[in-house]
């Protein structure tokens, strides 16, 4: 089950899938409301969560956080 956007925290990595496409993501502020600047952990572009979901959500949309050491920035950065 998905979580959902209220729930994303600054400096968590999550896995975004939808529409067929699967991404790593590790979340980088709070823009607003539901909206989050997000860094691909795979390809290291930089965009908002409502770019990933301008053409709505997909029968496979699924949201899940990474736990695990493999990644870095379980914990919120400092700035």
């Amino acid at each position: 089950m998905a979580i959902a956007l209220d729930n994303l925290r600054v400096g968590r990595i999550y896995e975004f899938t939808n529409m067929g496409e699967k991404r790593k993501l590790e979340i980088l502020a709070r823009l607003s409301g539901e909206n989050f600047k997000v860094k691909d952990l795979e390809t290291t572009e930089v965009y908002t969560i409502e770019e990933l979901l301008r053409w709505g959500k997909g029968k496979d949309y699924d949201l899940d956080e990474v736990i695990g050491e493999d990644f870095r920035g379980l914990v919120p950065k400092r700035f």
